[in-house]
């Protein structure tokens, strides 16, 4: 059974997740990072709980998503999993910073890229990765069916969606993305998002402004 830990860090208050098993196995999703502190933070709680991370993922690579993947590299020795329509949207991921100052050193390891419907294991428990493009190219969720949970990214979120006039953003396809991705899972799954407080998908057909009619 994996628990969920979130962390809310940097300047655009992004989620970042820890997921761990009873065997202290944890996968660390969108390390947002940006200073020592919140570097501080994440690795005392993973020495606190005797953790050992296993695998690094991006939901996508948003500048705010992506502070933390080079110290979790250089801390726990893991390369970055992501989609492959990610790639260009990591590499620029530090142009970006400049021009919202928040300058940082860029994640230059191995890259692993995950598709749709590819498994995540840890341990006995494993996620399904949805392609979802919209928000970014490549963004993908993490779906746990076990649990009914998913880590969601910037796809969905509370009453709202992700935002679709950066580069590579498109309404449209984001729109499907929840629709025929998103929607089709069971109303009581829970939606952790990439910025926001958790929500459910029934919630969210119910009550989402951007997904009426």
């Amino acid at each position: 059974m994996l628990t969920v830990k979130i962390f809310r860090l940097n300047p655009v208050s992004v989620n970042t997740y820890i997921l761990y098993n009873d065997l202290k196995e944890a996968l660390i999703i969108d390390p947002g990072c940006y200073i020592d502190e919140e570097r501080e933070t994440l690795q005392n709680f993973i020495e606190s709980k005797g953790l050992q991370p296993v695998q690094l993922l991006n939901t996508h690579c948003h500048l705010d998503h992506v502070f933390g993947n080079k110290w979790v590299y250089e801390t726990y020795a893991l390369e970055l999993f992501l989609h492959p329509n990610e790639e260009q949207v990591l590499q620029f991921a530090p142009q970006s910073g400049k021009m919202w100052g928040l300058v940082f050193e860029n994640y230059e390891g191995p890259l692993h890229f995950l598709q749709q419907d590819d498994i995540v294991k840890i341990g006995e428990d494993s996620l399904k990765v949805l392609l979802a493009p919209g928000h970014s190219p490549g963004s993908i969720c993490f779906y746990c069916e076990e649990q009914k949970f998913i880590i969601g990214g910037d796809v969905l979120f509370k009453e709202s969606i992700g935002r679709t006039d950066l580069p590579g953003g498109n309404h449209n396809a984001l729109l499907q993305s929840i629709r025929e991705q998103l929607f089709v899972l069971p109303d009581d799954v829970v939606v952790y998002p990439g910025h926001g407080d958790p929500t459910t998908i029934g919630h969210e057909k119910k009550y989402n402004p951007f997904l009426q009619g």
